[in-house]
């Protein structure tokens, strides 16, 4: 018999522990190709003063990078967390993430990676829709797409109907996480031949292997 599955990804682009999973997300995406379904919650979606959070966000971030190696630099410390007036909004990432998925749903994963290194590594705000664009516009450019920062960043700002469908996504995204009793991200829910499985989230921090592994003891099972 064959096994039908198909992966869905509960996340939000600011979730510190959402970039700790993207080696294990990053193995998904290149095994599972588009059965791999990206669930943007819209958590931190909405501007707020990033000065209000900038403490508490750099001790969660030390303790994930402790907790399993990923990268918080010092410059997103000073030219993120630490900048005058920034804000702290997810929504243009996510705006971002649904424009390129409606041309490419495979685009998904790597934007969300590309934009999570943007910030977290090289220290860009990430808030700020000029720079989303411009990562995108090189996403895009790696599988082959032509964007132009300008052009894209213009629709990210003005294009009410994209903003329209990325909060249609976000709230059947929370629906579905509150279907399935999820209360936190990131998340993975496989649904194999039908049946709804939540992984352990622990299993999101340990690398693709071991998650692969046991989505394959699931497809086995079923």
């Amino acid at each position: 018999m064959t096994t039908d599955i198909e992966l869905h990804y509960f996340f939000d682009p600011f979730c510190g522990w959402c970039y700790a999973s993207a080696p294990a997300l990053a193995g998904l995406a290149d095994k599972f190709g588009n059965k791999l379904k990206m669930r943007p919650s819209g958590l931190f979606v909405g501007g707020r003063p990033i000065s209000s959070i900038a403490d508490h966000a750099w001790r969660n971030d030390q303790r994930i990078q402790s907790l399993t190696g990923q990268q918080f630099s010092e410059a997103y410390r000073q030219n993120v967390l630490m900048a005058p007036n920034g804000i702290f909004d997810s929504g243009p990432a996510t705006r971002s993430l649904t424009a390129l998925g409606e041309q490419d749903s495979t685009l998904e994963p790597s934007f969300l990676h590309a934009v999570q290194i943007a910030r977290y590594v090289e220290g860009r705000d990430t808030s700020d829709i000029h720079e989303v664009a411009k990562v995108a516009v090189q996403v895009a450019a790696d599988h082959g797409v032509e964007l132009t920062a300008a052009t894209f960043a213009k629709r990210l700002r003005n294009d009410t109907d994209l903003s329209e469908r990325t909060l249609e996504r976000m709230e059947d995204t929370q629906r579905q996480m509150n279907t399935l009793g999820i209360r936190g991200i990131p998340q993975l829910v496989a649904v194999v031949n039908g049946e709804a499985h939540i992984l352990s989230g622990e299993a999101l921090y340990q690398g693709p292997a071991r998650l692969v592994a046991a989505l394959d003891t699931l497809c086995a099972d079923a």
